[in-house]
Formats: structure tokens, C-alpha cells, sequence
């Protein structure tokens, strides 16, 4: 099957050798009309030269001559150029034709050599004979990207030259003559020679304009697919978590409801199952954050073992159950990063070990090296063969797991390390053993210790009814809530009201406008907008949102709840610096959210928006 992509033989790729020949072209008639003047003026001097020392009989000679001269350079001037404008196809044509008008041009200065001949002064023999091969000479290094040019050319004036100088006699005019020959046979060889290096090198810069082509080609090709599974990924994530968050909400409403009774486990697995999946479209959101630039790094100083304790009480369960032995090492070292996104940098990596270690354990540790503070994950896992070592951090690249055992996860655990490496200039460097285990060195920053600590790191090892009750006191009172999924709405509904909290719940931006016109609105104000980001019939929640929020005041705070991952809408929601919950949310953490921003109420504005219909 034959290679598109790959550089033809120019021996037989005919458009190539076209392409090659026109470039010859371009070349010799780019000095075309220097050389010509040149010559006319050579032979107008040789005229002024050799007519006065020529007999009478011959005079009557020279002058037609130099007519005859003077009308083929006057035609090799005037006649057609090649242009750039000429089609490719007709450039042999043009070769020929620049052959044709060298030649002529070449045979009328036999005549002239002749000429100077029957002066019959050795010293003007002698100088003419050096002036004519060094002008042949200069003239064939123009014409060596034509080789016919070159012949046309060379062999009528040099051999008139050495036959010239034969038929003068004399061992002067032989020693002139052989070195005449000798002159012609080494210019024409060299200019054969000059000609293929010539052909070669415009061959190769040709391969290489296609290669590049070829590459540009592909690059392109996989930009546009990057953004196609960006756009594929952002679709799949926002139509999965629609029905997800209305069950994740439906099934905290239920919990709370079997509250002390044995069907409340039913609604615990239901919880679970929701996460685990939540956990997999949140992997996807991840990287569709990270290729959008939408995640922002807040890098100050804070003692790793924060990070490190954290982690251990997140993943000790998780080891236990799979008997295996999970160590972590405080060091009391301190380090300058992104403490959440470091820590989710460190979760991926354990999560990844453990998942593929069988047995013996996991150890986590510190140790500095300079400047740099070098956090180790090392495992006894089943370890990596050196040519996928690679591979590991791509997209759903697994080792092992051909029939995509769903507890190992997507694949996007390293994937995502690896972008944050990037995002946060931690180096990550691997090495491994198949069958012995795998060790995995991140490189962070090294920093002097500091009071401040960054402890909401521990605020998700709390229990349960110890996060509701720093909670509840936070609550805002009155909520609208613009959701365009009817269930959606009522499981929203339902668990607000559980929590003592007043909800209107509208599904567009007009009849979000309606309830506030009613006089309802004034006496009773609304203390927080929750809006979706992708409305139906195209509204955008943002615009919405923020439309709202400016005949509400800039007061009120405004949350979106969106299953959005398209980069772009991240992008646009960050700029306005709206916060965002990603669906599903657990019912917890929409409530955490909610209380938080209430505690923040403050009169900075998001943005300054002219909404329409909005009276």
C-alpha cells in the first residue's frame, strides 16, 4: 500500500524534477540580462579593438558582424522572460528556449575570435586567449544549473578558440590551444558535477518543505483532535452528571428520611456508588480544567506533613482492606506550593500504587536535597516494564488491565499528575522494575517555616454531624434557585428545605425575572442565587446569573451548580469570577459551599453585564 506521507523518489516523481527544473530556470534568467549586456559590450570593445589592425579587405567584415551581434543580444534581451506566473508543465519549454538564445549568442563570437586571430600579435593572442577562457569560465558557472546551457554555450566559443588557435600554427598557438582543451573539459565536468550538487540540494530542501508540511499536517490534525475529545469529554461529563447530581441529591434527601432505620444502608451504597462514579467524571474535569487553564495556583509556604497526615488518614482504610501496609513519614519539613493541588498530586500517585501493589505495602516520604524537598511514593507493586515507562502518563493508558477493571479507575490518575507537574513546576521523575515495585519522585520547592498553616486541608477528615453543625448556623434563609432538569429541581428543593431553607425554583431567566416582580420579592429579599451554567433553549446560566444578580444587588452572592467541562465555559466563569460546584455534588458539599459564600457576602462585583428583558 503506498505512503502518502512519506518523501517519493526524485527519480521518478516527475512533479519533483519539475519542481527542481523551474527552480534552475528562476536562477539563470535571474542574471539573464546582466550577462547579455555584458557580452554586447565585450564585442563592441573587441570591434574597437582589432578593426583598425586588421587588413581592409577584412574590415568590410566586421561590421556586418557586429550588426549580426548586435541583433542577437537585442533579441536575447527583448525576447519573453520566464515569470513566476509561468505553469509549472511549461518549464521545460522554457529551458529549451534559454538554451536556444545562449547558443546563438555563443556562436556569434567565433567571428570576434577570429578576429583577434589575424592581428597576428603574439601578445594580443596570448591576452585574448586568457580573457576568453576566464569569461567562459564565470559565464558557466551562471548557466551550471542548466546543464544544456552550459554545452550550448562552452563548445561554440571554445572551440572556436582552439581551432582558432590551431590554424594559426606555431608552437604558441598549440600550447595556447591545448590549454584551451583542457580549460573546456575541465569547466564542462565541473559544471556536470556543480549541476547534480545543485539538484540534490534543491531536492533535499524540497523533501524537507514536504516533511514539514507533513508535520504541520499532523500537529493540526492532532490539535483538532485534542479539542474533539475536549469537546466529546465536556459533552459525555454534563449529560452523565445531569441525571448523577439529581440521584446523588435524591438519595442524601432519602438518607436523612431513613435516618435511624436498616433501609438508611440501602441509601449509604446508593451514596457510594454515586461517588465512585463521581470520582471517575471528576478525573474527566480534571484534565478538562487543566488543558483550559481554569485551575489557579495559590503557592505559599506551609509544613508538608499537613499534606502528609492528611493523606495517610485518607488512604489507611483503602490499604487495610486490601492487607496492605501503607506508610507514612512525616519529616517536619516545609515547602512552597499549591497545598490542594500538590495534594491531589499525591493522592493520584498513592491511589495509583495502590491500586497496582498485590501485596506488601506503600511507603510516603520526605527528604530534602538542597533547595528542593524531594516527596517520595514508593511501592512493591507489579512495577513497570521500561518501554512503558513512556506511557504511563497518558490518557487512559493502564497496565495490565486489558478488561478495564473499573477498580483501577479510568487511567487518568497520572495523567493528571502530569499536568499538574507542569502547572506547578514539580518535576516527577519515575523509575521501576517489573515485579519488584515502582518509585515516584516529586520535586517541590524547599521553604523556611512560617506560622500560617494551611489546615482546611483536615476540615474533610471532620465527621459528619461535626461539618453540619459548624454549618447550619451559616445557612441563608431565602434561595432562587434556576434549574432547567424538572428533577433536578425537586431533589434541590428537597434538600434545601430540609435544612430550614426557603427555595423558588425557576427553570429560565424569564421567569426567574417574574418572581422578581412580584411584591413577594421585596418583602421577603432573596439571599443567594444557585443557578445551572447550560440552561435550556441555549441560555447561558452565566449570563443569567449574573443578569440576576445585578437587580438583586451586589450583595448577593451567586454559586453556579453546572455539569459543564467545556474549557471555554471554565475559562469565561473564571474570568468573571463566579464559583462553580461541578455535578454531582454531594449534598454536603452544597451545603458547605452555600454556607461559605453566605460568611463571604461582600458588595465586590463579578462583572458589569447589561442584561435585556430583565424589568
Amino acid at each position: 500500500m503506498n505512503d502518502d506521507s512519506a518523501p517519493k523518489d526524485p527519480n521518478t516523481d516527475p512533479v519533483l524534477q519539475m519542481r527542481v527544473l523551474r527552480e534552475h530556470v528562476a536562477s539563470v534568467y535571474a542574471s539573464h540580462t546582466v550577462a547579455i549586456s555584458a557580452h554586447f559590450a565585450w564585442s563592441v570593445a573587441i570591434v574597437l579593438f582589432g578593426y583598425p589592425r586588421v587588413e581592409p579587405a577584412l574590415q568590410v567584415w566586421v561590421l556586418p558582424w557586429l550588426a549580426l551581434l548586435t541583433a542577437v543580444d537585442a533579441y536575447a534581451l527583448l525576447a519573453p522572460r520566464w515569470t513566476p506566473d509561468v505553469p509549472l508543465a511549461d518549464t521545460p519549454r522554457w529551458a529549451r528556449r534559454y538554451t536556444v538564445l545562449v547558443t546563438l549568442v555563443s556562436v556569434t563570437n567565433v567571428p570576434a575570435i577570429f578576429l583577434l586571430m589575424v592581428v597576428n600579435d603574439p601578445v594580443v593572442t596570448s591576452v585574448a586567449t586568457v580573457v576568453i577562457m576566464g569569461s567562459w569560465t564565470r559565464v558557466a558557472q551562471a548557466r551550471w544549473p542548466i546543464r544544456a546551457a552550459v554545452l550550448g554555450y562552452g563548445l561554440p566559443t571554445m572551440s572556436g578558440l582552439i581551432i582558432a588557435l590551431a590554424w594559426r600554427g606555431g608552437d604558441l598557438h598549440w600550447l595556447l590551444a591545448a590549454f584551451c582543451t583542457v580549460n573546456l573539459v575541465l569547466t564542462l565536468r565541473t559544471g556536470v558535477q556543480q549541476n547534480k550538487r545543485l539538484t540534490k540540494s534543491l531536492i533535499l530542501q524540497f523533501e524537507n518543505e514536504f516533511l514539514a508540511k507533513r508535520l504541520n499536517e499532523q500537529i493540526e490534525a492532532t490539535r483538532r483532535a485534542g479539542e474533539e475529545k475536549t469537546r466529546f469529554l465536556a459533552a459525555a461529563s454534563h449529560d452523565l452528571r445531569q441525571p448523577m447530581h439529581a440521584i446523588a441529591l435524591f438519595g442524601a434527601v432519602t438518607e436523612q428520611a431513613l435516618s435511624g432505620q436498616p433501609e438508611k444502608k440501602n441509601a449509604e451504597h446508593l451514596l457510594r456508588s454515586v461517588d465512585a462514579l463521581g470520582s471517575s467524571l471528576d478525573a474527566m474535569l480534571d484534565v478538562s480544567r487543566l488543558d483550559a487553564g481554569t485551575m489557579s495556583v495559590e503557592s505559599k509556604a506551609f509544613e508538608l506533613d499537613v499534606i502528609l497526615l492528611a493523606l495517610d488518614r485518607t488512604f489507611s482504610p483503602q490499604a487495610e482492606q486490601k492487607g496492605l501496609a501503607l506508610r507514612v513519614r512525616t519529616s517536619g519539613l516545609w515547602v512552597r506550593s499549591d497545598a490542594h493541588l500538590l495534594h491531589r498530586m499525591l493522592s493520584n500517585l498513592i491511589d495509583n500504587a495502590l491500586k497496582y501493589t498485590r501485596r506488601g505495602g506503600v511507603i510516603v516520604r520526605a527528604r530534602a536535597l538542597g533547595d528542593t524537598v524531594r516527596v517520595e511514593v514508593r511501592d512493591t507493586g507489579i512495577g513497570i516494564a521500561p518501554d512503558q515507562l513512556g506511557q504511563i502518563f497518558e490518557e487512559f493508558y493502564q497496565i495490565n488491565n486489558p478488561g478495564r477493571d473499573r477498580a483501577r479507575g479510568l487511567g487518568l490518575g497520572l495523567s493528571i499528575v502530569k499536568r499538574l507537574s507542569h502547572l506547578l513546576r514539580h518535576p516527577v521523575l519515575v523509575d521501576s522494575r517489573p515485579n519488584r515495585g515502582t518509585r515516584l519522585r516529586v520535586m517541590v520547592q524547599k521553604a523556611e517555616a512560617v506560622v500560617t498553616l494551611p489546615v482546611d486541608l483536615l476540615l474533610k477528615d471532620l465527621s459528619p454531624s461535626m461539618r453540619q453543625a459548624s454549618i447550619a448556623p451559616h445557612l441563608p434563609e431565602r434561595i432562587l434557585l434556576i434549574e432547567d432538569e424538572a428533577e433536578i429541581r425537586a431533589a434541590m428543593i428537597e434538600l434545601l428545605h430540609g435544612h430550614s431553607i426557603d427555595v423558588v425554583a425557576v427553570a429560565s431567566k424569564t421567569e426567574a425575572f417574574e418572581v422578581l416582580s412580584r411584591p413577594e420579592a421585596a418583602s421577603r429579599p432573596f439571599s443567594m442565587l444557585l443557578c445551572d451554567f447550560r440552561l435550556a433553549d441555549g441560555e447561558d446560566g452565566l449570563e443569567v446569573g449574573l443578569c440576576l444578580r445585578e437587580r438583586l444587588g451586589p450583595a448577593v452572592p451567586l454559586l453556579l451548580v453546572t455539569g459543564e467541562t467545556a474549557p471555554e465555559r471554565l475559562r469565561r466563569a473564571r474570568v468573571a469570577g463566579v464559583p462553580m460546584l461541578f455535578k454531582p455534588v454531594s449534598a454536603a458539599a452544597l451545603l458547605k459551599a452555600i454556607a461559605e459564600l453566605t460568611t463571604r457576602r461582600t458588595s465586590r462585583r463579578y462583572g458589569t453585564h447589561t442584561c435585556e428583558n430583565s424589568a
